[in-house]
């Protein structure tokens, strides 16, 4: 992770430096933005940049939060051949925060892709309505 980027790592919890640094994962099912349905965006809990848009998340059933794509130029995709898998690690492409994995048994009808990210690495800002009420 780059520490230049990473412009709020002194306001981050133990449990999210963790994962950001160590590419530690939440435990599954516990994540505060797995059953957030809001029109919004989420971004990096450590540089504030922009991943992914509330209209490519789904309920993938995983445990975590899924996307079937990111806001392009948001996330670097790195092999990651730990625990003896061969996976795709998804990291920040501002600060290089650990965020989670990439899979490819997301939504057919759309990108096939499932981006699966760890809550704790994310903030969701709603989208502000102009209706009045």
């Amino acid at each position: 992770m780059d520490m230049s980027k990473a412009v709020n790592i002194d306001k981050l919890s133990v449990e999210q430096l963790d994962i950001l640094q160590n590419r530690e994962t939440e435990i599954v099912f516990t994540g505060s933005l797995l059953n957030n349905k809001a029109d919004g965006e989420y971004t990096c809990v450590a540089c504030g940049a922009k991943l992914f848009d509330s209209s490519a998340k789904f309920d993938s059933k995983s445990g975590w939060p899924s996307f079937d794509k990111a806001v392009p130029g948001a996330i670097k995709l790195l092999p990651d051949n730990t625990h003896g898998m061969n996976r795709t690690e998804v990291v920040c492409a501002n600060c290089g925060g650990h965020l989670g994995h990439l899979f490819d048994d997301g939504p057919q009808e759309t990108t096939g892709k499932r981006y699966c990210v760890n809550s704790v690495c994310m903030n969701f800002t709603p989208i502000k309505s102009n209706k009045i009420a």
